[in-house]
């Protein structure tokens, strides 16, 4: 089968397209044919080994594995003998952090692992980006404990993990302000952001109103800038470390003051999550926004684009062509 391979940490040339051993599966397994991958801030911090530490769980000389993607949409090829839940041809999408191997043709997963059915009328293109972004987005919201209601602010409202948690906060009611660029206010307005911020004219960490929770869903601010943004007791979170990794210590240190304070999410990686969200995409609560879509043979464009910092929500990588 056809695979993007890299076999060594640095930039986006480092990624081929080779030919490569199909997976094999075993009696728990789905054999998935991949029709649509994406290309995410994950597969970019994995593929350059940064941060450094990231090489304790991949590899510290060279990668253990040599194909990445975490994200998927396909059909179930084959299935093995103790599966029951899934049959051969079901349309099927996931999550696969830390095993990879979605920017491939072929995927083995365990069939009790991230993985569930696509809903009707949701193609494989916009099934695959539906779990990178919103999980994180989902772990801001679970973390902080948002309820109907509530003020929330939403740094980098159209990214991927953004234009998620804008949908996912008013699927539970809450009042979202979108902070973002000129150019796409209006996507953060049809995402269903009752206020929109232009970052570029105005800086949105002096904004007058005070919020329950911040989300910093491009990790380019700190806590200690948007500190006055927020209520008392209000939450503070960032879908990045922070300087010196302050967003792993602040969570310890500001409870102790009983005020403003800092929490880090740790996303939950399990089959509830991926149904979820189907269910959420079934009812059409929550639709992955999608930038740009890539061929496999050009994976190498999408890694250049992404860590351009100028994507918008999704870029799709395109395995088996729609007809």
């Amino acid at each position: 089968m056809k695979a993007a391979v890299y076999n060594r940490y640095g930039p986006p040339a480092v990624v081929r397209v080779a030919e490569v051993d199909r997976p094999s599966i075993g009696h728990h397994d789905v054999l998935v044919r991949v029709h649509a991958t994406t290309v995410n801030r994950t597969d970019c911090a994995y593929r350059a080994a940064r941060p450094f530490f990231m090489r304790m769980l991949t590899g510290l000389a060279r990668p253990r594995r040599t194909v990445l993607g975490t994200e998927y949409a396909g059909v179930a090829e084959a299935v093995g003998s103790g599966v029951t839940s899934f049959t051969v041809g079901d349309r099927v999408f996931g999550y696969n952090e830390g095993a990879f191997g979605t920017h491939a043709e072929y995927l083995s997963v365990p069939h009790d692992g991230p993985v569930a059915t696509i809903p009707t009328g949701v193609t494989f293109e916009e099934a695959a980006p539906a779990t990178e972004g919103s999980h994180y987005a989902l772990a801001f919201i679970r973390t902080a404990g948002i309820q109907a209601g509530q003020h929330v602010l939403v740094h980098g409202a159209t990214g991927a993990i953004g234009s998620a948690a804008v949908q996912l906060l008013k699927q539970r009611k809450a009042i979202v302000t979108a902070v973002c660029g000129t150019a796409h206010l209006e996507l953060a307005k049809g995402l269903g952001a009752d206020r929109v911020v232009d970052h570029t004219a105005q800086d949105f960490t002096r904004d007058e109103q005070r919020y329950d929770a911040v989300f910093d869903a491009v990790g380019k601010t700190t806590f200690g800038r948007c500190r006055r943004l927020l209520k008392p007791g209000g939450a503070y979170l960032s879908s990045e470390l922070g300087p010196w990794c302050q967003n792993l210590l602040l969570p310890l240190v500001t409870p102790l003051f009983r005020g403003r304070r800092v929490k880090f999410p740790f996303p939950k990686q399990d089959q509830e999550i991926v149904r979820h969200f189907r269910d959420l995409m079934e009812s059409g609560e929550f639709k992955p926004v999608i930038d740009r879509r890539y061929s496999l043979e050009h994976i190498v464009d999408a890694y250049r684009y992404v860590e351009t910092g100028q994507k918008i929500g999704n870029v799709v990588i395109t395995v088996v062509p729609s007809n």
